[in-house]
């Protein structure tokens, strides 16, 4: 993307993937993706803070050279993934003069991963400033979120904190500020809190705390829109990261002769009658990104599967082992299936939930075509959840 103006002596350098796929070839990107870097001027020193994947690495060169940068001083680096610093080596034979500011551990990642010579870096510690002049830059270390290098910037006199991967979003837009409907700013953070910072919403937690002590106007992040309104994107945190959970029941399924799809449609009438919100999805037809973002809030997860070589459908399997790998702060969960002639479907989703702090309530089995029998099963589970959301004080 062209270069964009921030503040005085501070732009946006970095290139937009309109059409990029998947990011982590797991990922699903339907809204595009954006590597966000960022050129500060100062009296004395220019510092770049952090390059863009080596696929658009042309198009940060392109932007220098439209700044008319001829000298570049450093190149901070917030975290060592690719996407963000795939493009230092193109940098340094551009400007054999920078150094790349960064702490220990990203520096032992970086010479792993892009065989940067040591001599090129300047090493810094939690709460060390550079200074550029009339500006000044102070590190902030925020450890895994969501690497364990991972720090972020605030820029003293301008009030701006970047945070790299903190606060992104996997959103392209030719607006830097985001579009007008913020609805698609929250769900690109949204989308992109579920499937990268879930797991270390503990950790997030206690970050959050340390910057809101800081004085900022303005949050840059890596991925996706500028945030001129921090609160927005803070109070959204916040709430994802709390231990609040929302009443609702999460059913992924899949269903290969209509026995499961019966089940999952009399559930979730079930449960509507009784006030809590449903969100069925068919995981065949759902990307796996709306499920992840499903899991964000929702206190109850039940998996709804038939059985297949008496276990678990694989697609049912997968997911379990994504939500147990994102650890979301759901409460309670269950399975409802289908099978012909036996296995041992529910310990086999069991024992993929083992990082889930969650109550796990009496699964339904059922032998074939749900019967009368079947169906009262699965209005006394909805009866338990009632209780159990009730419990929770989200009824």
């Amino acid at each position: 993307m062209a270069v964009q103006k921030l503040k005085d002596n501070i732009f946006y350098v970095g290139a937009i993937h309109w059409d990029r796929p998947l990011f982590d070839e797991l990922v699903e990107l339907p809204k595009g993706t954006s590597y966000n870097a960022y050129l500060i001027k100062g009296t004395q020193k220019t510092a770049l803070l952090d390059t863009v994947d080596p696929e658009k690495s042309y198009e940060l060169m392109r932007n220098l050279e439209a700044l008319g940068i001829e000298q570049l001083d450093y190149i901070v680096a917030h975290h060592a993934e690719q996407d963000h610093s795939g493009s230092i080596p193109d940098v340094l034979e551009r400007y054999p003069q920078a150094k790349v500011v960064t702490n220990a551990k990203c520096k032992a990642f970086l010479m792993d991963l892009l065989h940067i010579e040591e001599s090129r870096f300047i090493v810094v510690k939690d709460g060390d400033t550079l200074d550029l002049g009339d500006k000044h830059l102070r590190f902030i270390f925020t450890p895994w979120v969501h690497w364990p290098e991972t720090m972020i910037s605030y820029l003293e006199e301008d009030k701006m904190l970047f945070t790299c991967d903190f606060f992104g979003s996997h959103l392209a837009t030719s607006r830097i500020f985001g579009p007008k409907d913020e609805m698609l700013i929250y769900e690109g953070a949204k989308h992109y809190y579920a499937e990268i910072m879930m797991p270390f919403r503990n950790h997030i937690k206690k970050h959050i705390e340390k910057i809101e002590q800081l004085d900022f106007d303005m949050i840059c992040p890596s991925h996706g829109c500028v945030y001129k309104n921090p609160s927005f994107i803070i109070d959204a945190y916040k709430d994802w990261v709390s231990d609040r959970v929302d009443n609702e029941v999460l059913i992924p399924y899949v269903s290969m002769h209509g026995s499961t799809k019966k089940m999952v449609e009399h559930l979730t009438d079930a449960l509507i009658e009784k006030g809590i919100h449903v969100k069925p999805f068919n995981i065949i037809n759902v990307p796996l990104g709306e499920v992840a973002m499903a899991l964000v809030n929702d206190a109850t997860v039940v998996f709804a599967t038939p059985y297949v070589l008496a276990g678990v459908h694989p697609s049912i399997a997968s997911l379990a082992y994504l939500a147990n790998a994102l650890r979301p702060k759901a409460k309670f969960a269950t399975v409802i299936a289908s099978y012909g002639w036996g296995g041992k479907g529910i310990d086999h989703i069991k024992g993929l939930l083992s990082n889930l702090k969650v109550e796990f309530l009496k699964p339904v089995l059922v032998k074939g075509d749900p019967k009368p029998d079947d169906y009262r099963a699965l209005d006394d589970l909805a009866e338990t959840i009632y209780q159990k959301h009730k419990s929770l004080g989200i009824i």
